[in-house]
């Protein structure tokens, strides 16, 4: 039963997690905006959502609170390919953060987190109604 309930919220939990790490990229560029030669960074959402689904072969990654927790492998999740964002117009202290562009992606980005975290919500309502009993 256990299997089945953590199948039916993996794809949630995977997009979540990628959600969360292209928003920590995103502030990141933000907050180096003035800083001399950082390069903007990113990733593809949708390549390294299906990258992270292929290779999903068992149950959701849990955290080890207490040392009498049992240990389960973290093989299974892919690195994500972060790639450079090529600016628009160059600057002369080498930075590439366009802060227009990052602030819209980041906006769409905490968008759809937001949405992606509705659809959790409505998945786990839907199965919690499918396992009570009819009254």
């Amino acid at each position: 039963m256990i299997d089945k309930l953590t199948s039916a919220l993996q794809f949630q939990q995977q997009a979540l997690a990628l959600r969360q790490q292209r928003q920590e990229t995103l502030a990141s560029n933000i907050a180096n905006a003035d800083t001399p030669n950082y390069k903007a960074q990113d990733f593809n959402f949708a390549t390294a959502l299906k990258r992270a689904t292929a290779s999903q072969t068992g149950p959701v990654p849990l955290a080890k609170t207490h040392s009498g927790h049992l240990s389960l492998s973290n093989a299974h999740q892919a690195p994500v390919a972060m790639q450079y964002r090529v600016p628009a117009q160059s600057r002369l202290d080498g930075n590439t953060v366009d802060m227009e562009m990052e602030r819209a992606q980041f906006l769409d980005n905490s968008l759809r987190y937001q949405a992606d975290i509705q659809f959790l919500d409505d998945r786990i309502t839907g199965l919690r109604k499918a396992m009570q009993p009819e009254q």
